[in-house]
């Protein structure tokens, strides 16, 4: 018996037996305070190896899911937590995701406490040259949100793609990317609209288009979007730019966030592509 790995979230160490069982091997599941994988074939070693690869690094991927459907059984014995909720929240996100994340609701509670327009004025873009030395300036204004709706739309998007970039690309280009688009955002919806504006929404959709290319250039990374996801995006920004609904929507950085995240992908993936 050969000891492969260990989960601490039960549906994905399932996920992975469901999976290999397509592919003729037979893994088993002991709780041990983690969940972890065995192995009986030590002649499967290699290939349950470099599956597992493939699993770490894109576990979301459908043919995964698709696995559990055709072969999934309702007996697995294995005990689903009420917490975990709150650990599926925590495996998927890094330290970064999670501070910006806090941060983002801690501006918000603040807001409430003490109105918009005194936030606004510790934290918006730049009034002139006066607060052009006041650097978090040019990347706090990502922090405001104005409605509950608001920043429930921006961090759902926040945890989901910044947390796939983040487990899988590292820190680092997340904050590459965060930092990017928070200031080009922010400077095109301040020549659009002035300084009264705020959201993580064009870090976000630069999120999107990185993820999307991302994927479609490099698919091996284990960063994608799905191509129903980029195209609602899309179209939620023409509906957002023609002002459909009436609503306050900051245009000028969701375009800028979109172009900012495209082109940063078709950087990162020129490598890719001469392979």
């Amino acid at each position: 018996m050969v000891r492969i790995t260990q989960f601490n979230n039960p549906r994905m160490a399932q996920a992975f037996v469901d999976y290999m069982a397509t592919r003729g091997v037979t893994l088993r599941i002991e709780h041990d305070g983690h969940y972890v994988i065995l192995l009986d074939n030590e002649g499967q070693l290699e290939m349950v190896e470099n599956e597992l690869q493939q699993f770490v690094r894109q576990p979301d991927h459908p043919r995964y899911q698709a696995a559990s459907w055709h072969t999934g059984n309702t007996k697995s014995g294995l005990r689903y937590e009420r917490s975990n909720l709150w650990a599926n929240i925590r495996d998927r996100a890094g330290p970064l995701t999670m501070t910006v994340l806090f941060a983002c609701v801690a501006v918000f509670i603040l807001m409430q406490i003490f109105g918009d327009q005194t936030v606004l004025l510790w934290l918006s873009w730049p009034d002139g040259p006066g607060q052009y030395i006041q650097v978090w300036r040019w990347f706090s204004h990502a922090l405001l949100h104005f409605s509950l709706l608001h920043i429930l739309f921006n961090l759902m998007w926040w945890w989901y793609l910044g947390g796939a970039v983040e487990k899988r690309l590292g820190s680092g280009k997340l904050f590459v990317i965060m930092l990017i688009s928070a200031l080009l955002s922010g400077f095109v919806q301040a020549k659009f609209s002035g300084i009264w504006f705020g959201g993580l929404s064009g870090v976000v959709y630069a999120l999107m288009g990185y993820c999307w290319l991302r994927g479609e250039r490099d698919p091996e990374s284990g960063v994608y979007l799905e191509r129903g996801l980029i195209g609602f995006a899309i179209v939620w920004l023409v509906i957002g730019w023609y002002g459909a609904f009436g609503l306050a929507i900051a245009n000028g950085a969701h375009v800028a966030g979109l172009l900012v995240g495209l082109a940063m992908a078709f950087v990162d993936t020129r490598a890719v592509r001469r392979r």
